[in-house]
């Protein structure tokens, strides 16, 4: 056990993470030259696509140091905020961490952010500046924000290029010297922390675990503690590039077991595993549950398939255990799924994986946050409000509470202003201006959510043209003017498209809302009339008018009185078809909420 290693790679997006865990793979040819690819440890589409990491994976590696034989398993992570809380499950498998930071960027706000979450787990932190062999790079300014970032020495710091190879071996004799060896009692009882899990149509459930104390054999009956239910462990063994079968993994190791598992909700995330047969005692301290930032409904395109979609994401909150979701109806959509999600990106990521992975093509509602709302009843009654449909009547409303963030942004000093204007016309509040170093300036605010879920993070970059880094941890909640505003077809709401706004926003964006919805949906034998209303005042209107057949157009001469009478009847038949006539409304227009600005 003193030889093993479990370390993780946290860093900002963009900053060459996957690309340095490539280099290591291959350095210690744990992967043959014919299997190598750039990003090998993405296996997603999705992740080559975007060039970002979305899962973290698990990978051992055998390195040779001083004739000895050391086991590392590396788990590579994600960089963007989205997915923090697949970086702190991976840091809760592991006893060090290298804190990478590209030389031409510097530090950045996911970095910081990560690296507190390291030092909470009490892991051994190795900094590394990537890319050196860039032209930008600014190494001395980097090592010095380093120093003043960790407060470790100037020698501490390994300087490494993941493109051309640079540093690699300086790297893997640190995770030796530096990172200590698991800790734990082999004779002890299993103990073991489930920090993932993945679905195969073929073997079920596929659990990634790290043992903490005991071993876990092939064919043993163990136990997962949370559900309580016992299993036989069919096929147990370590991850190398594929999963390798072993005949036992013991403490120290991160490995997999397949028990045959085939319902979803036996399987939780940060759950125990231990021996049927000699139980331990102690769960051991998972991670905290995950909040649910952006909150937006997934409804099937036919309504029959909502079964389907409902064993899709089961499975695929196996594989993402930040996914939430709960059932919900809707009048204009049917039945569906209300779900959480940890951001916008998240939020896209889930919708193109589970028309990728699953084939299920999805309408997606207005993305909103969840606010709390007090009654007027004695006593004073809190509701979560999820939902537009869940607001209470304003008559029975005392107030609501919408959350805030605190949100860091590290910047170049020239942006500031761009920064300011664009925080404060999102109702935000600077709360501290900090200068990192001459170049580099970072700025706290305190922002609304809801301001921020939309379109925020692709402002900040255009107004800073790329150079701005931003990272936000949820605050709390605090009153607000929240309206609930409504889009009603010719009087008939539609409930999908209805947002809790702010009431300063409420004007501009139900116009700018109603006259997108003129562009897009199609015209009628009957004038529609589109209407965005707070209560029973409305707001904005738009009408498209009546697709127009020439009735009179068989009347060739003759008298007046013939053709008037062709137009009143035809009169009668468009007011009567506007009673009872449906408007369909296309998928554009659901999405059409989210490209306002465009």
């Amino acid at each position: 056990m003193k030889n093993i290693r479990n370390f993780c790679i946290i860093a900002h997006i963009d900053h060459g993470k996957s690309t340095l865990a490539d280099r290591l793979l291959e350095h210690t040819q744990t992967i043959s030259s014919r299997d190598m690819q750039a990003q090998v440890l993405d296996d997603m589409d999705l992740e080559r696509e975007k060039g970002i990491t979305i899962k973290s994976h698990a990978i051992q590696i055998n390195y040779k140091h001083k004739g000895e034989e050391f086991i590392l398993n590396l788990i590579d992570t994600p960089g963007h905020v989205d997915f923090s809380y697949e970086v702190s499950r991976a840091l809760a498998a592991c006893e060090g961490a290298l804190l990478l930071v590209d030389a031409s960027q510097g530090i950045q706000a996911q970095t910081i952010s990560n690296l507190y979450l390291a030092l909470d787990n009490d892991l051994e932190i190795i900094p590394v500046i990537n890319k050196i062999d860039m032209e930008g790079a600014m190494i001395p300014e980097v090592k010095d924000q380093i120093v003043e970032l960790i407060g470790c020495k100037e020698e501490d710091i390994i300087l490494a290029s993941g493109k051309s190879g640079i540093g690699i071996e300086d790297i893997l004799e640190a995770i030796v010297s530096r990172i200590p060896a698991p800790k734990g009692d082999e004779t002890a009882p299993l103990q073991a922390l489930i920090f993932d899990s993945v679905f195969n149509s073929f073997r079920g459930i596929i659990v990634y675990f790290r043992i903490l104390n005991g071993k876990i054999k092939k064919g043993e009956k163990v136990k997962f503690i949370n559900t309580g239910k016992e299993y036989n462990a069919d096929e147990v063994g370590i991850l190398k590039l594929s999963m390798t079968p072993k005949d036992e993994v013991k403490t120290g190791d991160v490995g997999y077991i397949i028990t045959g598992i085939k319902s979803a909700g036996d399987v939780k995330v940060g759950d125990t595993i231990t021996s049927a047969v000699n139980p331990t005692k102690e769960i051991v301290k998972g991670f905290q549950d995950v909040k649910p930032m952006v909150f937006a409904g997934i409804f099937p395109v036919e309504t029959d398939d909502f079964e389907e979609l409902r064993e899709c994401m089961e499975k695929l909150q196996l594989n993402d255990a930040s996914l939430t979701f709960e059932t919900e109806t809707s009048q204009a959509l049917g039945f569906g799924f209300r779900c959480g999600f940890l951001g916008m990106l998240h939020m896209e990521i889930i919708q193109e994986r589970l028309e990728r992975e699953f084939n299920q093509t999805v309408i997606t509602t207005v993305p909103n946050v969840s606010f709390y709302a007090y009654t007027t009843r004695e006593p004073e009654k809190r509701i979560v409000v999820n939902n537009p449909s869940e607001m209470p009547d304003p008559v029975k409303l005392a107030k609501i509470e919408e959350p805030f963030i605190r949100a860091q942004i590290i910047t170049l000093p020239e942006y500031i202003g761009n920064i300011m204007s664009l925080c404060l016309g999102k109702r935000g509040l600077l709360i501290n201006q900090h200068y990192l170093t001459t170049t580099r300036v970072e700025l706290v605010f305190e922002l609304p959510l809801a301001e921020i879920v939309f379109d925020f993070y692709d402002k900040l970059k255009s107004c800073t043209r790329g150079y701005a880094s931003f990272d936000y941890q949820p605050l709390d909640y605090r009153e607000s003017d929240i309206v609930k505003m409504d889009i009603m077809l010719n009087g008939d709401g539609l409930d999908a498209l209805s947002a809790l706004i702010h009431r300063s926003r409420a004007q501009d964006f139900g116009r700018k809302l109603v006259s997108k919805l003129k562009d897009l949906l199609p015209k009628q034998q009957f004038l529609i009339a589109i209407q965005a209303a707070i209560g029973a005042k409305i707001v904005a209107r738009e009408n498209i008018s009546a697709m127009r057949k020439d009735v009179t157009a068989k009347c060739y001469g003759g008298d007046i009185s013939r053709k008037r009478k062709l137009l009143e009847k035809q009169k009668a038949g468009k007011k009567r078809m506007r009673q009872v006539g449906n408007v369909e409304v296309p998928q554009e227009a659901f999405l059409a909420v989210l490209k306002l600005d465009e």
